[in-house]
């Protein structure tokens, strides 16, 4: 009997290599090495966005790929990250840490759920809501920036932890719009020149400072959603203009 191997391996191969990363940080975090933990979440985001891109590049994507791929993202960006905010300073507040803990995992899970039933086609111009990987390294790098190994996190962060997982976790169920990763065509960057140089330049800024801008370019991202609403909702305001019926999460760009 001959296995017949078809293309929708090689994005398959980086959605396990993003689980295989999730379930490394949970192991980390067990055994307290968070930081470690916490690189292990950021680098499940990186195979998690190459996966996406070996399936446009090889023409692959499909709706199994779509269900693999949101299996592999609850646990490198619901349980991982859940575990590691419980474990590093969240299981002080006993129950409620718990809960708080939770919403990450569950919140995330309902983030994934609503995009699957809502997704339209392969290609997206934008999420409604914020993205699960965007979430998990929002927190993954918060944790590197402000955890040390022998202090643990400093004041200021012990008491922003938990209102930055409760923020996160409603921004990832919310209806605010978020822009999806630019395609690296020349249709892409002609169509959304700033958000490709918006991801440039932040690639850029990352790989300067040897990660420490992961942080502040991922707060800057998170906050762009509320932001951009509260503008548009001004601006609508002001020039008397009628509320649209939102559009489903993804839709089909024209090829």
């Amino acid at each position: 009997m001959v296995m017949r191997i078809t293309r929708a391996v090689v994005p398959s191969l980086f959605t396990i290599l993003n689980m295989f990363c999730g379930l490394m940080a949970l192991i980390h975090t067990g055994e307290q090495d968070y930081i470690l933990a916490a690189w292990f979440i950021v680098l499940a985001a990186l195979f998690d966005a190459l996966d996406g891109l070996m399936a446009r590049i090889t023409r692959s994507a499909s709706s199994f790929g779509i269900e693999f791929d949101s299996l592999s993202d609850i646990i490198s960006f619901g349980a991982a990250p859940a575990f590691l905010v419980y474990s590093v300073h969240l299981h002080i507040l006993g129950g409620l840490g718990v809960l708080i803990s939770a919403m990450v995992l569950v919140f995330g899970a309902l983030r994934l759920a609503r995009f699957n039933v809502q997704l339209v086609g392969y290609e997206k111009e934008y999420f409604i809501g914020l993205p699960i990987p965007s979430s998990a390294i929002t927190i993954s790098s918060f944790i590197l920036m402000f955890y040390d190994n022998a202090m643990g996190l400093n004041g200021i962060a012990r008491q922003l932890l938990a209102p930055t997982i409760v923020l996160l976790s409603f921004l990832m169920v919310s209806r605010i719009k978020y822009d999806a990763l630019p395609e690296f065509t020349r249709r892409g960057v002609r169509k959304h020149p700033w958000r490709f140089m918006g991801f440039v330049a932040g690639l850029v800024s990352i790989l300067a400072t040897r990660g420490r801008a992961v942080f502040p370019f991922f707060v800057l991202f998170v906050l762009s959603g509320p932001l951009r609403a509260m503008g548009v909702a001004l601006w609508n305001a002001v020039h008397h203009v009628p509320k649209v019926e939102e559009e489903s999460e993804a839709t089909t760009i024209d090829i």
